[in-house]
């Protein structure tokens, strides 16, 4: 019986522990070079609180997750919507909401204007007529919708979008359970690391609170989010553009209820 060569021997041993080794998603899940422009690091990005008792503590919670990243911090202020349901987008923030937005299919949505590459303004919806039933009224679904889509707003995509795979630990991962996936991961961070690695001349990020938007300013309805860009998972998951001219757009990615 012929014998392998050590070398090949080492080379077979190696090869069989990569392969035993959990995958794990490499952090290349930036939705499209998308940030806030800002001249220093890290910079202090407001989430403005527009939402119920029921959620604050979740809004808490995704306060705290993001602003454990080494490039920005997060600070709650008061909205500065003129409601949760038209949920205004205010410059400079992100302004957060829930209201009962009916059934729509939508969990969640984010949306943010950008001018060029920078985020000028952002928006976070949450859905409580799919919230108030008993298949998402709990703390697990709440977290990782609100982690979510807040993370979007900061510049994220999704490192998985199969609902089917195993769980990544990590709320920018679509999943059917999310026990697993309620706060960023390793690879979330990082990713904000390369994206905010450079400094611009100039910040789109408010420096204090700013007033009410006026009337009509920074509505999303379903019928306002554009083209639709990309689809996954069976249309559980997509975002959209809209384009606003003069280099401007509005983008939305939308977290679809089963």
């Amino acid at each position: 019986m012929s014998r392998l060569p050590r070398r090949a021997l080492i080379l077979v041993s190696a090869l069989t522990l990569v392969t035993a080794l959990p995958l794990t998603a490499s952090a290349s899940h930036s939705w499209g070079g998308y940030h806030w422009a800002r001249t220093a690091n890290p910079f202090t990005l407001k989430l403005g609180d527009n939402v119920t008792s029921t959620w604050d503590s979740y809004l808490g919670t995704t306060s705290a997750d993001w602003t454990a990243s080494s490039v920005l911090n997060s600070t709650i202020v008061a909205g500065g919507s003129r409601s949760a349901k038209l949920c205004n987008a205010t410059s400079g923030q992100v302004q957060v909401c829930n209201a009962k937005y009916g059934n729509n299919g939508w969990l969640g949505i984010a949306s943010i204007w950008a001018s060029g590459s920078h985020i000028t303004k952002a928006a976070v919806k949450v859905n409580d007529t799919y919230f108030n039933t008993a298949n998402y009224n709990t703390p697990a679904w709440r977290n990782l919708v609100m982690c979510q889509e807040v993370g979007h707003t900061l510049g994220l995509a999704h490192q998985d979008e199969a609902f089917d795979n195993p769980n990544l630990g990590t709320c920018m991962d679509y999943t059917g359970n999310p026990d697993s996936n309620q706060h960023p991961n390793a690879h979330d961070y990082d990713q904000l690391a390369s994206i905010y690695s450079h400094l611009d001349s100039t910040t789109t990020v408010a420096a204090a609170s700013a007033s009410s938007p006026a009337a009509g300013a920074g509505d999303v309805a379903d019928a306002a989010w554009g083209r639709l860009v990309q689809v996954t998972n069976n249309g559980r998951g997509a975002w959209y553009e809209r384009d606003l001219g003069s280099g401007d757009v509005l983008l939305t990615h939308v977290f679809w209820a089963d």
